[in-house]
């Protein structure tokens, strides 16, 4: 068993999502190799292992059932996925989905290659360079925070095929700027997330 407890993070994510017990001992192996890698390289600030499940996996999981609830999704890209967040959650949510991690940190690239190992999950690929050497296009494209807004939603938004989805879990401050930025997708109104006073789900259709 991991060093969180299955039922504790059922409890922890009650707000956000309900999970099968196969899911919830996922997320307690990802917790354990997170908190063992980053000892080594900076994977997240946030180091207590229930306000990871909360804040990480709460939100990502938030977010990826309300996208698939929404409308269904064959191929998916994490955008400066780092920790895996919010990719490898989707990824768990959605066997059937394709999910591609767009890392170009070498270190974390490895890191998220670890896991997807660990974690046994087949519909799952890194791709460790820059998002600019990206060729091909997707039908979900999700964002969480990256450093560079800007440039990463224009990159979001190159990613995403015609009729596509990009997803956005930004702070209230950055919907205004993301409306402005992305004139090409047609925006629905922020969702709040779960538990945050200034964290929001942003949809949109290129």
């Amino acid at each position: 068993m991991g060093c969180v407890e299955t039922a504790v993070i059922a409890q922890l994510l009650q707000p956000f999502i309900e999970l099968d017990e196969m899911r919830l001992r996922d997320i307690s192996t990802y917790i354990d190799l997170l908190l063992k890698w980053n000892s080594r390289i900076n994977l997240t600030a946030i180091r207590d292992p229930g306000e990871i499940v909360q804040r990480h996996f709460g939100e990502s999981l938030f977010a990826a059932k309300y996208a698939l609830d929404q409308k269904p999704v064959e191929m998916a890209i994490d955008l400066g996925s780092g920790a895996g967040f919010p990719g490898v959650p989707f990824a768990i949510l959605a066997p059937d989905v394709r999910v591609t991690l767009i890392e170009s940190q070498q270190k974390k690239a490895t890191f998220l290659q670890e896991l997807i190992y660990t974690l046994g999950l087949k519909n799952v690929k890194v791709f460790a360079a820059r998002a600019e050497s990206y060729s091909g296009t997707v039908d979900l494209v999700m964002l969480r925070a990256v450093e560079r807004f800007e440039q990463a939603l224009q990159m979001a938004v190159r990613l995403t095929e015609p009729g596509g989805r990009i997803a956005l879990m930004i702070g209230s401050g950055q919907v205004e700027l993301a409306r402005k930025l992305g004139i090409t997708v047609n925006w629905s109104d922020p969702v709040q997330i779960p538990g945050s006073h200034s964290r929001e789900l942003l949809l949109g259709t290129k």
